[in-house]
């Protein structure tokens, strides 16, 4: 394995700025220091005027791998993470079949060895039934148990009372939740067809999929979760009404957490005319006031982490009327880009977007030896250009999909490369192939 020598970085790490040099032997961050240029490397990147982050850890993500793969696959949908400054990843259970055994976890990680360029976990998904495949998960080497609540279809849909409150009760790792109440999104369906006999839009969506609908759901899982004393991780929140289920402060200790998604702290229901169908996601993309509430909970701490719930379809797919549409979008090479953007705006600090990137999910999923740049860890880095430019087009995607909701932005910063486990997987321009650099993520739970 190639031993690297950067030098002038400047590091952002543990809410601290300061320029130094990174020595990366087999694969981890051997030496920091001020003064390793006489240090002899296989490589010396001279990065003056670059800031280094430590990789982004995106908990929440679907590559679409076993059955959905016209839309994407675990080579293709790594591929632009790593593009965009994504280390690592968490992959949902809703696929074909769903993920619902060990037999069928394991599966997925033996699709992924030698495939992923990002490092890799997967979720295993909850139902009624299966609560005893649940009670045999693996705390080390599993991510978690992701719950569909209120909201979602088949199998992965859990409605029932005790199936719930055996999971919340019996769950060896954390549990992660989808929280939409899907009886009141058919009322409110149902009232909208009654008023509207016209074809339904895409700026209906935040009304069917509606605050109430999120609330009734979130509290309920923050209900269970107190009473079992669960360990429980909210997706996605979107509604202001939302963040007071949650606490303030610190990571560190809490047994109950939640995150934003970047397209829900980037777009509002008034981006909804213009992008129709192509901002369709569940949870619905909300109003100003609510992505305000959801920026400024980042800075408190009612939200702890930042991720993206990349979810690809094809662009036919999204161009189907409003009903006939799937909810999703395709995020993960421009997550971080948009994040930086968000610092450049001073909506929060660049030490506070690594924090919720980097930092916070791998304390909250107790990540072995990942999320921070230390001395020993692994050197899974990101090279940025905070004066350069990320332009979005359909036409350079990396996605399978070939399509972005960000299509004609331009983001004012720019991945330069990306380093897993100490291979420099892209270089600013291409993606280097090398899936042998990826590991499956072990997790220190005791």
């Amino acid at each position: 394995m190639q031993t690297t020598l950067i030098l002038n970085a400047r590091v952002i790490n543990e809410g601290q700025q300061q320029q130094c040099d990174l020595l990366l032997e087999q694969g981890k961050i051997a030496r920091i220091g001020d003064d390793l240029q006489h240090c002899p490397a296989d490589r010396v990147i001279d990065a003056e005027g670059l800031y280094l982050l430590p990789g982004m850890i995106d908990d929440q993500v679907h590559f679409r791998e076993p059955g959905l793969t016209a839309k994407g696959d675990i080579a293709t949908e790594s591929a632009a993470a790593v593009a965009g400054g994504i280390t690592s990843y968490m992959e949902m259970p809703n696929v074909s079949p769903p993920t619902l055994d060990l037999a069928a976890l394991e599966a997925k990680y033996q699709r992924a060895e030698g495939r992923s360029l990002a490092n890799y976990a997967f979720y295993l998904g909850a139902s009624n039934s299966n609560i005893e495949q649940i009670r045999r998960v693996d705390p080390n080497s599993v991510c978690g148990v992701k719950v569909f609540m209120g909201a979602s279809t088949g199998d992965l849909l859990v409605d029932d009372e005790l199936a719930l409150e055996l999971i919340f009760r019996d769950s060896p790792v954390l549990i992660a939740t989808h929280c939409e109440d899907s009886l009141r999104i058919a009322d409110n369906l149902k009232r909208l067809r009654e008023t509207h006999p016209g074809e339904l839009n895409a700026d209906m969506h935040p009304q069917i999929r509606d605050v109430e609908a999120c609330y009734a759901s979130s509290s309920k899982a923050v209900e269970l979760a107190k009473r079992f004393g669960s360990n429980l991780h909210v997706l996605h929140l979107t509604t202001a009404k939302e963040l007071a289920l949650f606490q303030t402060g610190a990571i560190e200790g809490k047994r109950i957490t939640a995150e934003a998604c970047v397209h829900h702290l980037w777009f509002s229901d008034q981006d909804y005319a213009e992008l129709g169908n192509r901002i369709k996601c569940n949870p619905a993309v909300k109003s100003a006031d609510d992505r305000a509430a959801l920026r400024s909970a980042l800075l408190d701490g009612r939200l702890d982490i930042v991720a993206t719930d990349h979810a690809p379809h094809l662009l036919a797919e999204k161009e189907q009327s409003y009903e006939s549409a799937p909810a999703g979008l395709p995020l993960v090479e421009h997550a971080l880009p948009l994040m930086l953007e968000l610092a450049k705006q001073g909506v929060l600090s660049l030490e506070q977007v690594v924090e919720k990137v980097s930092h916070n999910p791998a304390i909250r999923y107790a990540i072995e030896g990942r999320g921070f740049i230390r001395e020993g860890y692994a050197a899974d880095l990101v090279l940025v250009d905070l004066d350069g430019e990320t332009s979005v087009t359909d036409a350079a995607v990396r996605y399978k999909c070939r399509w972005s909701p960000f299509a004609g932005q331009r983001f004012r910063a720019r991945i330069c490369s990306t380093f897993v486990n100490g291979v420099e997987l892209f270089d600013g321009e291409q993606v280097l192939c090398r899936p042998e650099a990826a590991q499956r993520l072990r997790f220190n739970r005791r």
